[in-house]
Formats: structure tokens, C-alpha cells, sequence
């Protein structure tokens, strides 16, 4: 199994889901909200096979970005994963917009001709997103939890970038009406934990599995075909990375 975006730094006991990804053989990208954050949890996770950890600047925490900045350069060469970044435009984030598209750019244009792949926040900036991607020419990028239009899905297909599920997302009829316009080809898994439920506790990357049940329904595929087709889909989408 992969979970391409798991705040593992945010739960209780964050080597122990590190040890669960490793015993599991689940390969792991560890998000993380601030390079400050990346620089804390690095060290700890070097010696694990199967779980990275991701350098982000999260959008919601604009407040802080320009001290952090810094910190995001200097560690840009210590991982091929970004993550989590991106834009919020949503009521939460609104208010910054400003400062999140100016961070925006400068990470992107750091990024311009690095072989990096990116999970990226869109929530209600998906096509202004797209648009910036495109135009700094960013090879790999998996726009993680998609809420957007369902029209504009084909348009980040074709450019050639992915979407990461969740079990949020198989829940629900918006969610689901997204997950059935993706193509089997550009779909990766997430678990986003710990920011979902699952049974009433923190979703945790073990619960890629409910994932493999419900794609393997839809398309009437078995799980072995669906653990295939996610593997070959991160493979791909890494490739470029080696």
C-alpha cells in the first residue's frame, strides 16, 4: 500500500505510526506544515525504508512564511517529496491570499527544473493551481483531497498530474462523484490522517485498505489488480526522481 500524504509529525506518538509504515511495508510520505517542522522530524526518520518526510509551507500558515522561507531553501536538496504546499482560498484562508500567492511563486520558482514531486493544497484555488504548475513547468504533482470543479479534472489530467483519495472521500457523494471522474491511471491514495476518522479514531496509513475496497467495488476489479494499478501509478509518477 502508499499513502502519499500522512501528517505523521501530528499524532501522539509519531514513530510509532513510522514503525506501524515500516512493519506494514507501506510506503510513506510524511507531510509536514513548516520547513521548521521538516527540520525537526528529519533526523528521526532516516533510518526507515519505507517512510520519507516531505518539506511543506503550509497555506494556512501564511502568518509565518516569510520568517520560514529561509528554511525552505535550505532544505530543498534533503528530500525529492514537497508537500504540503499550495493555495486557500476557502473562508479560512482568504484573508492571506496575498501572502500565500507570493509564496506560491518563490516556491515554485525554487522548484523550476528540480526533480521534485509535490502534494499540493488547492482547496477553492484548483485552476489558479493548475495554472501555476503549468507554467513553471512542474513535472509531478498530485493535488491531494481535490474539492474542486468537476470539470476541471480532465484539465489537470491531461496535464499530466494526479489525485490522492481518502476515506472522506469514499464517503461521501461529493467525494465520490470526484473519485469517479478521475482516470484509474491518475489515482493515488492518501490517508491524511491525522486529520480524518475513521470509526471515530485518527485515520492512520493502515486505512489505505478501505481505499483498495471501495475502488475495487466501483470498478469491479480485485484488490490485487487495485494494489497493482496504485503501485505502477506512484511508480510512474516517481520516476523521475531516480
Amino acid at each position: 500500500m502508499i499513502d502519499t500524504h500522512c501528517h505523521i509529525d501530528l499524532y501522539e506518538n509519531p514513530i510509532q505510526i513510522a514503525n506501524e509504515c515500516e512493519k506494514a511495508g507501506i510506503i510513506t510520505i510524511g507531510m509536514t506544515n513548516l520547513p521548521s517542522h521538516f527540520e525537526m522530524g528529519y533526523q528521526h526518520l532516516l533510518s526507515y525504508s519505507k517512510v520519507r518526510l516531505a518539506l511543506g509551507m503550509h497555506p494556512l500558515r501564511a502568518d509565518v512564511h516569510n520568517k520560514e522561507f529561509p528554511g525552505f531553501v535550505r532544505n530543498l536538496s534533503r528530500t525529492s517529496y514537497i508537500g504540503e504546499i499550495g493555495l486557500d482560498f476557502s473562508n479560512d484562508g482568504i484573508s492571506t491570499k496575498e501572502i500565500q500567492l507570493d509564496t506560491f511563486i518563490r516556491i515554485l520558482r525554487e522548484l523550476n527544473g528540480k526533480n521534485k514531486l509535490l502534494s499540493l493544497h488547492s482547496r477553492k484555488a484548483e485552476k489558479e493551481i493548475l495554472n501555476y504548475l503549468i507554467s513553471f513547468n512542474i513535472k509531478s504533482a498530485i493535488f491531494h483531497w481535490y474539492s474542486g470543479p468537476l470539470a476541471l479534472i480532465n484539465d489537470i489530467v491531461k496535464a499530466g498530474y494526479y489525485f490522492s483519495v481518502n476515506t472522506a472521500m469514499i464517503k461521501s457523494k461529493f467525494g465520490q462523484n470526484i473519485i469517479s471522474k478521475i482516470p484509474l491511471a491518475n489515482i493515488l491514495t492518501e490517508s491524511d490522517g491525522p486529520f480524518i476518522d475513521v470509526n471515530g479514531v485518527p485515520a492512520k496509513p493502515t486505512n489505505i485498505t478501505l481505499i483498495h475496497e471501495y475502488l475495487s467495488k466501483k470498478n469491479n476489479l480485485s484488490i490485487k489488480e487495485i494494489d497493482i494499478l496504485i503501485t505502477n501509478n506512484f511508480r510512474r509518477i516517481i520516476s523521475h526522481l531516480k
